[in-house]
């Protein structure tokens, strides 16, 4: 099949690279504002360069994947929609959760799929919690805890336009949490600090919290972020029931040192970043979605399905600025 990329920044072009390496994928056709990044991609992967997504669609593509600045998603999903492209869109859906309902409703109805990317529904060790999970074997749930911690932050520029560590880092801990265990999130509690990068304080941001999320069956999350782990970058989920409780992420690449005697473990190399941590899971997202364009399967992760983790994150969010509680439901109604 035939795929088009929008945008070939960072992620786009490490989506290039996998996918150029997928065996359904036979042709690539590149675009994004700056000439130099389509070309760069194109010479690598053998790509043809287009001059606008649009070009992009009127070239027989098969289907889309947007990697483009986060504003530019909605106009992109819908362009795809429209001209009956099935898309692939990194999360989040849009800047705001308004505009993010809006590209909801203009696609409700609409038999194109779409695929938002939460990579973390992905990697083999989260499959198989939700596996273990929706078995039974661990009996019922009562804790789960969740940590996502950078090795360092972003730059001063990406943290002004991110709308903060919930909606552009937690979200994937949320959208997990759910996917993982099959509940909502009803009501959270979050709290912040800074003491570390200034530009992160000045932009109204913190760059190490905590929240507390109360799911719909009284099971209790904890979700632990930060900008700033030294060691590296640090993904893990613990799931604790009344029968058993299982780990995601233990084992030797975990960025920490144990300092119990006689203790090597971990002995691996620590995970560097996210790219590192879930090239695997990258590869599996993509091979499911040149599925959903063969039409063998349906969407693993649509708009409205994307939305609920950016309602906690909105929840979170506000409970951080004005330090109390706040359910899901308030900020809908907002």
């Amino acid at each position: 099949m035939r795929i088009g990329i929008l945008g070939l920044g960072r992620i786009g072009a490490f989506h290039a690279e996998t996918l150029s390496r997928l065996d359904a994928v036979e042709s690539l056709v590149v675009s994004d504002p700056f000439a130099d990044a389509a070309k760069a991609a194109a010479e690598r992967f053998g790509a043809e360069v287009a001059d606008s997504p649009e070009a992009v669609l009127a070239a027989g593509v098969d289907g889309v994947v947007v990697a483009a600045a986060t504003d530019a998603h909605p106009g992109l999903i819908l362009a795809c929609v429209e001209a009956g492209v099935p898309v692939f869109c990194e999360k989040p859906v849009a800047r705001t959760m308004a505009e993010g309902v809006a590209v909801l409703e203009a696609v409700e109805g609409r038999d194109v799929p779409i695929q938002i990317g939460y990579n973390r529904r992905f990697d083999a060790g989260f499959v198989a919690a939700r596996a273990a999970v929706r078995s039974g074997e661990l009996g019922t749930l009562h804790t789960v805890r969740s940590t996502t911690l950078d090795p360092a932050p972003p730059p001063a520029a990406y943290i002004a336009a991110s709308g903060g560590i919930f909606r552009d880092c937690s979200v994937h801990d949320f959208d997990i949490i759910r996917w993982v265990t099959g509940r909502e999130v009803s009501e959270v509690y979050a709290v912040g600090g800074n003491r570390g990068a200034d530009y992160i304080r000045e932009a109204g941001d913190a760059d190490t919290t905590g929240a507390v999320l109360t799911l719909d069956d009284g099971t209790i999350a904890v979700v632990s972020n930060s900008r700033h782990n030294a060691r590296g970058y640090d993904v893990r989920m613990e799931i604790h029931g009344f029968t058993d409780s299982i780990a995601v992420g233990l084992e030797d690449k975990l960025p920490l040192r144990s300092v119990e005697q006689g203790v090597a473990f971990p002995a691996g190399v620590p995970h560097d970043f996210f790219m590192d941590r879930f090239a695997a899971a990258y590869r599996a997202e993509l091979t499911a979605f040149t599925e959903v364009v063969a039409g063998t399967r349906p969407s693993p992760c649509t708009v409205a399905d994307a939305l609920e983790a950016g309602w906690i994150a909105e929840a979170c969010t506000l409970s951080l600025h004005e330090h109390r509680p706040v359910t899901v439901e308030e900020v809908r109604r907002a």
